[in-house]
């Protein structure tokens, strides 16, 4: 075998190693199918649920509203005169859909530097430390996803000041992932084991 064509093999190997599949699983509506397509997100989730007290049926709730289990979900472009894209409606990016800054925060205050929002297992730990922070200074327990998500969604301090008061479309969303968090449960019981 000649050295470039071993070379080739090398580099190709090397290329499939890295690249991830950020696609989202075939059946969004129930839990039980995604944790049998990817038990990656199961063994996440699980030990999330381990080290924060977040359940998975919360965390699957929460991410299938923030990207929809894309790893690579962003926010749409903003457009000036409709057709000049000027950037991203926000920083928010992969599962968790976390922005710049709190991600940083969570990486400094967790010493996980290597972290990144477009990996299943640190993007539940994210969420994870997040919802936990929350449960301690806000009181929200850490099964009421719809809370979890306003506080989520709105931050701890907006979420204080009720901002989310004033959004009727953000507390229907919130309703919404109280629901499927509730379905997920139900679901992750029967299929266990």
């Amino acid at each position: 075998m000649s050295r470039f064509l071993r070379a080739s093999i090398l580099l190709l190997t090397l290329a499939s190693c890295g690249s991830s599949n950020f696609s989202a699983p075939r059946d969004l509506e129930n839990a039980c199918n995604i944790v049998a397509e990817r038990p990656a997100y199961w063994r996440a989730m699980q030990k999330t649920e381990r080290q924060w007290g977040v359940p998975v049926h919360v965390q699957m709730a929460t991410i299938h509203q923030e990207s929809k289990f894309i790893g690579n979900a962003r926010t749409p472009h903003q457009y000036v005169l409709g057709v000049i894209p000027v950037g991203r409606q926000s920083t928010a990016y992969g599962y968790s859909q976390a922005l710049d800054g709190t991600w940083e925060e969570y990486q400094a205050e967790t010493n996980n530097r290597r972290a990144r929002r477009d990996r299943i297992e640190d993007a539940t730990d994210f969420m994870g430390w997040y919802m936990a922070k929350s449960t301690r200074s806000l009181g929200i327990a850490p099964f009421d996803a719809s809370n979890q998500y306003l506080a989520y969604h709105e931050g701890r301090t907006g979420f204080a000041r009720q901002s989310y008061a004033a959004k009727p479309w953000l507390v229907a969303v919130a309703s919404r992932v109280g629901t499927r968090a509730e379905r997920y449960r139900t679901q992750l019981a029967t299929c266990r084991g």
